[in-house]
């Protein structure tokens, strides 16, 4: 196995993730290749984002903290079916946690979170940042004006898995702006072809005119 660039936290990270911990429980993440297997039978398009989605596209590893699955949030209660009384779901919306199951068959926002584990005694293993859809296309978090099909966001890498594209995998993390995300541009940023940076380039300087990353995307 290729040796893992370690995860860089500042210690305001290190305080988040123990307080999280502290109320909520560990996370034993899945890997992409035990999320496939997870996801076996599952008929509805679904795809990985976050900093896996940047490893896929440049081979370069580090470490993760989590595995950022997603789906459109229209396809959520066939997640649900396929998930079955094997696994408890839970709705996350800004810290508030509540069953996704047969007595709450709706998430708490379209835009928050899904978690993942067999029972309150285990750890987690899934986090599902939910996609918005507009009838059934792709709806950006970031920029709501930004509604395409799901092709054109998504790449199959040799895995057989679907990754968000780089560059608006980038966008997401623009605004979060953690060490692992400068990380990740600066490793991208090379790679991506010039319609790819020159789409990131614009739409940071849209959303965030004032950001840090416009200085290094030259």
């Amino acid at each position: 196995m290729d040796a893992r660039e370690a995860l860089h936290r500042t210690a305001e990270e290190i305080a988040e993730d123990e307080e999280f911990f502290r109320w909520y429980g560990p996370w034993e993440p899945l890997d992409p290749a035990g999320l496939a297997d997870f996801m076996a039978g599952f008929e509805r398009p679904w795809w990985i984002v976050g900093g896996w989605s940047i490893e896929a596209f440049t081979g370069l590893p580090r470490e993760h903290e989590d595995v950022d699955l997603t789906l459109l949030a229209c396809d959520l209660p066939a997640f649900r079916a396929h998930v079955g009384d094997g696994w408890n779901l839970w709705s996350n919306h800004g810290g508030t946690l509540r069953p996704f199951n047969d007595r709450f068959p709706e998430v708490l926002d379209t835009s928050s979170q899904v978690w993942v584990r067999r029972s309150a005694a285990e750890p987690w293993i899934i986090d599902l940042p939910i996609t918005p859809d507009r009838d059934g296309l792709w709806t950006s978090k970031r920029d709501p004006d930004h509604v395409a099909p799901l092709d054109e966001v998504t790449w199959m890498a040799a895995d057989g898995i679907r990754y968000l594209r780089p560059e608006i995998t980038l966008l997401y993390k623009a605004v979060l702006h953690r060490p692992k995300d400068d990380r990740d541009l600066a490793v991208t940023w090379p790679l991506l072809d010039e319609v790819a940076r020159d789409w990131l380039r614009e739409s940071v300087a849209r959303l965030y005119p004032d950001h840090a990353w416009l200085g290094r995307m030259d």
